[in-house]
């Protein structure tokens, strides 16, 4: 398999290089790149069909190095060290890592897992990761919402679910036994909440997957939040919120 390794530490970029040269022989290094702007412009020009990639490295990470190529027809494979964001992320789009410093036989495992995979598979791995890092980001922006006090500022990573209360909607936050009531309706809030993760699963919840613990079957089914919320998953909701979270 061509082979590109990407990572910003020296010792790290040898002593995976020297184990490849090792243990995995059929693995032919095309380029070792210690940045993220080199490794584009690698990928772009080498084209491989697997890439070590490191996930922490100053400039561009990892992501964005996945995020500024070309074209993703290639297997990757990240390379971290325990970073919670990175593996959630990792985890979340199937992709397969290795936790530095290295192990031998770990290596070995995912060099051969990566052999039988197709690269159309790992195009789709990679988008669902971007998309998946796209609504963290958004997650992180705060908004200055009415409330009848005045205004309230809320970041959309905080609200587990919305509940319609005709025209206003309560928001439930992560702080225990706390929410929000806001002069906002439902089909407001999911404007702007619904490239943040969020689904809308009823004409009255608006949910954040991310604190979805479960999905029980049913004529449309309910979602169990993280809180142990029961929320009802509309007939007509069904088809497509299935179809949603296939991708988490």
């Amino acid at each position: 398999m061509r082979t590109i390794i990407v990572d910003d530490e020296k010792h790290s970029r040898d002593a995976l290089q020297m184990m490849l040269e090792r243990y995995c022989p059929h693995v032919q290094v095309l380029a070792v790149c210690n940045n993220g702007v080199s490794a584009v412009s690698a990928i772009n020009e080498l084209r491989p069909q697997l890439i070590f990639l490191d996930v922490e490295m100053p400039g561009m990470d990892g992501f964005e190095v996945l995020e500024s190529c070309s074209h993703h027809d290639f297997i990757v494979i990240f390379i971290t060290a325990y970073d919670q964001y990175a593996l959630q992320a990792i985890h979340h789009s199937a992709l397969d890592y290795l936790l530095k410093p290295i192990d031998i036989t770990e290596l070995k495992q995912a060099v051969e897992k990566a052999g039988q995979q197709a690269r159309a598979g790992s195009r789709e791995k990679v988008a669902a990761l971007l998309q998946f890092l796209q609504e963290q980001l958004h997650q992180q922006e705060r908004l200055a919402l009415p409330t009848l006090d005045g205004l309230r500022m809320v970041s959309a990573r905080n609200i587990i679910y919305c509940k319609s209360a005709g025209s206003q909607t309560r928001l439930h936050l992560q702080n225990p036994d706390m929410s929000v009531m806001v002069c906002r309706t439902l089909p407001e809030m999911e404007e702007w909440l619904s490239d943040k993760g969020f689904f809308r699963v009823h004409s009255s919840f608006l949910v954040n997957l991310s604190f979805m613990d479960k999905y029980i079957k049913g004529d449309g089914g309910e979602i169990i939040m993280c809180d142990g919320f029961s929320i009802p998953v509309a007939r007509e909701k069904k088809h497509d919120f299935l179809l949603r979270i296939e991708r988490l």
